[in-house]
């Protein structure tokens, strides 16, 4: 059984912005990772209030009862104005927190775009390496251009709601298009509105698919087509038919060998996503920079400098 309080003492470590921590948590991803890559990776948004805890909460419990173990990591947003984060997502998963096979761990968004947290990766490594058999992330509340948490995951799952959109939104490029599940929650409320978010996002997801994907308009058996599916979480009612639909996904990614793929793209971008963060760490740091960023800051303030200039000046100090 994986020691929960060392998990979560790991992740404050490589969740920390101080130098000697960062050090610490370089080693131990190095050491972590021959242990990894053995979970699967489900990655689930939606807008607020489309029932993402609770479906969490449903779909935990289901795989536990399949004898399973599950890590969830929850994105908490940032205020704006104190900086902090609530991080009670927890709270609306009461039975599933209390289970010894379960992991939850919500961590603040920190102004990090893109509905993640800066380290929700390495704290999905260090999930994997405890044996966990499934790690759920859960994003912040996100609307159509938060797509971040697709490029994480084995499969991206998108939680709608009925009644949330006409033909038009459910076209727009974004979100959207990368999911490989969309997933109507809250059926029970309006059965017929969640049948006709179903039909309205099947057609539309079908007219995404074709797009610039030519092999995708034959609906080759051997590509997924991502598919609906309609679900009540807080009755769970669906919930062993989206994770039967999850396992078709795995199946069928594994066997065109787009699974393994998509990973290997994923560390590259990891790889690059973290360069340009110590890129612009340094930048910050650079004695040039920093004897200049005051002034130069001031006459862009007052309007004597255009910001695009001061940009260059002080890109020019750090080369």
């Amino acid at each position: 059984m994986a020691q929960r309080r060392a998990m979560a003492k790991a992740i404050t470590l490589l969740e920390s912005t101080r130098a000697d921590h960062r050090a610490q948590g370089d080693e131990l991803l190095t050491a972590l990772l021959p242990r990894t890559g053995r979970a699967f990776r489900l990655g689930l948004s939606g807008v607020p209030g489309v029932g993402k805890s609770t479906f969490i909460e449903a779909l935990g419990l289901h795989l536990i009862g399949q004898g399973q173990r599950v890590a969830v990591l929850t994105i908490d947003p940032s205020s704006t104005v104190s900086g902090g984060s609530i991080l009670g997502d927890k709270t609306r998963m009461e039975r599933l927190s209390m289970d010894e096979r379960a992991f939850i761990r919500p961590s603040p968004s920190g102004g990090t775009l893109g509905g993640v947290a800066e380290k929700t990766r390495e704290a999905l490594l260090v999930c994997e390496a405890a044996g966990y058999d499934v790690v759920i992330v859960e994003t912040v509340g996100v609307g159509q251009s938060e797509t971040a948490v697709a490029g994480m995951t084995d499969c991206f799952a998108l939680l709608q709601l009925p009644n949330a959109g006409d033909d038009l939104q459910a076209i727009k490029k974004g979100v959207m298009e990368i999911a490989d599940l969309v997933v109507i929650n809250k059926a029970d409320i309006d059965a017929d509105a969640a049948t006709r978010a179903r039909a309205m996002i099947t057609s539309a997801l079908r007219l995404l698919g074709q797009h610039g994907r030519p092999e995708h308009a034959a609906h080759d058996a051997t590509h997924w087509h991502p598919t609906v599916l309609q679900l009540s979480a807080l009755k769970a009612q669906g919930i062993a038919a989206f994770w039967a639909e999850v396992q078709r996904f795995r199946q069928v990614q594994s066997a065109n060998g787009e699974l393994a793929a998509r990973r290997q793209r994923q560390a590259k971008a990891w790889m690059w996503e973290r360069i340009d963060a110590g890129l612009k760490q340094r930048f910050r740091e650079h004695p040039a920079v920093r004897a200049a960023l005051a002034d130069t800051t001031t006459q862009v303030l007052d309007g004597r400098l255009p910001a695009s200039t001061a940009a260059r000046q002080l890109l020019a100090l750090f080369d």
